[in-house]
């Protein structure tokens, strides 16, 4: 299933041709923790060297814009949404968020251990 606003992801295994525009895209793990083990800046060498592509995706990009202002240039925000399903109700409820911060080449720990104004907080909402 495609949607306008989930990043096209693909089981690597169930990849059928390397895109040619790689630069758009990044691998994954599938069981992995704040960022371990992603390759940003991929090459179809790295896609073919993967031992286990079961346990991989090829994702592609998301290019966030540095849109919060800091004293010393622009960080980006990727707010993440939390839902629960309780038992019995046709829909989800938001019960919270996770607002990340990042300066880095990815949001994540892995990526912006050397900067400051990122990490995680919560966002308020209306």
């Amino acid at each position: 299933m495609q949607c306008d606003y989930i990043p096209k992801t693909q089981f690597l295994h169930q990849v059928t041709g390397i895109p040619a525009d790689l630069e758009n895209y990044v691998l994954k793990p599938l069981f992995s923790f704040a960022g371990q083990g992603v390759i940003i800046d991929i090459s179809k060498n790295d896609i073919e060297n993967i031992k286990d592509p079961e346990n991989w995706i090829l994702q592609q990009k998301v290019n966030y814009e540095p849109v919060v202002k800091a004293p010393d240039g622009g960080v980006k925000v990727e707010i993440r949404l939390l839902y629960l399903w309780p038992d019995g109700d046709p829909k989800p409820t938001l019960a919270i968020n996770l607002a990340r911060l990042s300066r880095g080449k990815m949001i994540g720990v892995r990526y912006n251990k050397d900067f400051d104004w990122v990490g995680g907080t919560i966002a308020f909402m209306k």
